[in-house]
């Protein structure tokens, strides 16, 4: 019998959320077969069988945190194969006997625990001593942003004996009844709660995070976009024609926020306890909207980079998001980063960081507006609004409008971007 145990996922992921079995116990499964799909802070896991075999047991159910290392279920090898239904018949048969017992005694020992552990985020550490100590863990409060449960707040949870909230519990059933009938028109409202994925719940993290621990703050400007929609209309034909890719917005401002970071290096840069890090690299991340909420996939060395590499570096991370099939190393090291709210018809907003990041570049909507072209002159011109998020612990408000007015400069004159991009 061989143990499926959670894989090493890569830097800085710990612990990882079952979302999905594939198999059942008692299936044959073949060697390469997936098993189940691990859900990280980053990306989905499939875990692949390491030999033919039964799938003995499954351990760690749909929804349970697991970490690297933990045995999540059990293989018995040898009985896998091309003529898997014949030969697991009569296995799943004479194993039924032996197997009818055995889940009437875990039902009864683990139960319990597993119904209290059940409706609370927690880490593996707190749910083994909130089960040695006998303590719920929906009683815990926890100190974390998003409300998960770690090995801290169960002990402080138990150092406190005067915690028991029975007595506040036992008053609301007895003035429950009181309201309906002083108002008579007390109704329960339908509501439908969900727990957040564990993607969900890490990005909630991060963005609390980032606003907690960086002095964030927000420039705009605008940029008037009839150059760059010149050039697209008259190439976009002979470029997809030879590159067999279409000529978006997205590698005009890639290029131009390389060309402004070359000229501001510090916003290229992260702090690392008290010192600056400054990248002699560009590795642009590109922010996409999965199912499952922001990713952001990083296109590397943009500045080696031609428009049409550009953009079909960016067509293809964005399909792997959507279709869920990013690599770890497609989302690590991006050394600044650009949103686009304007395909969702955003006018105007104000990114947060993604940190260790200390800048973002928005992008928004083109919008037709009335511009004065000279004293005498009015046009109605595409403008975007574009706005820049920066860290202030080491970005000066100067050299951060310096910034964004380089990139405004850039993209209004194309050409200036095969030179500076």
């Amino acid at each position: 019998m061989s143990e499926i145990k959670v894989p090493a996922m890569g830097e800085s992921i710990t612990e990882g959320t079952v979302s999905r079995w594939m198999v059942k116990e008692g299936d044959t499964v073949n060697q390469g077969d997936v098993l189940l799909e691990l859900e990280t802070d980053k990306v989905n896991i499939e875990i692949s069988a390491e030999e033919s075999g039964v799938l003995e047991k499954i351990i760690r159910q749909e929804g349970e945190t697991v970490v690297i290392g933990e045995t999540i279920g059990t293989l018995s090898a040898g009985a896998g194969g091309g003529n898997a239904p014949a030969a697991s018949e009569p296995a799943a048969a004479e194993s039924k006997p032996a197997s009818a017992p055995a889940p009437v005694a875990p039902a009864a020992v683990a139960a319990p625990p597993e119904s209290s552990d059940s409706n609370k985020t927690a880490s593996p550490s707190a749910r083994k001593l909130a089960r040695e100590r006998g303590i719920e863990l929906d009683q815990v409060q926890s100190k974390d942003p998003i409300g998960r449960v770690y090995q801290d707040d169960v002990k402080s949870h138990g150092s406190q004996p005067s915690t028991p909230v029975a007595p506040p519990a036992a008053k609301a059933p007895a003035s429950a009844p009181s309201a309906p009938a002083a108002s008579g028109a007390t109704f329960a409202k339908p509501v439908e709660r969900q727990r957040m994925s564990r993607r969900r719940a890490t990005i909630a993290k991060r963005l609390v995070e980032a606003q907690q621990t960086a002095a964030m703050l927000t420039t705009f400007n605008e940029v008037d976009m009839t150059a760059i929609m010149d050039v697209r209309k008259r190439r976009k034909d002979k470029f997809k024609e030879k590159h067999d890719i279409n000529l978006g917005f997205m590698s005009f401002f890639t290029k131009a926020v390389v060309g402004a970071l070359k000229k501001f290096p510090t916003i290229n840069a992260e702090i690392d306890g008290e010192d600056v890090v400054l990248k002699k690299f560009y590795d642009i991340g590109i922010a996409v909207s999965a199912k499952e909420g922001l990713v952001v996939p990083v296109v590397r060395d943009a500045d080696r980079l031609g428009f049409a590499e550009i953009e079909r570096s960016i067509a293809d991370l964005a399909s792997k998001a959507r279709s869920n099939t990013l690599a770890l190393s497609d989302l690590q090291g991006g050394t600044f980063t650009i949103t686009n709210g304007g395909t969702f018809g955003s006018l105007l907003s104000t990114p947060i960081l993604n940190t260790p990041q200390v800048g973002i570049l928005g992008m928004h909507k083109i919008q037709l507006r009335p511009v004065a072209i000279d004293a005498e002159r009015m046009e109605n011109r595409p403008m975007m609004y574009i706005a820049l998020s920066y860290d202030h612990r080491i970005i000066d408000g100067s050299e951060a409008v310096r910034f964004l007015v380089t990139v405004k400069e850039l993209l209004e004159d194309p050409e200036s971007l095969l030179i500076e991009g």
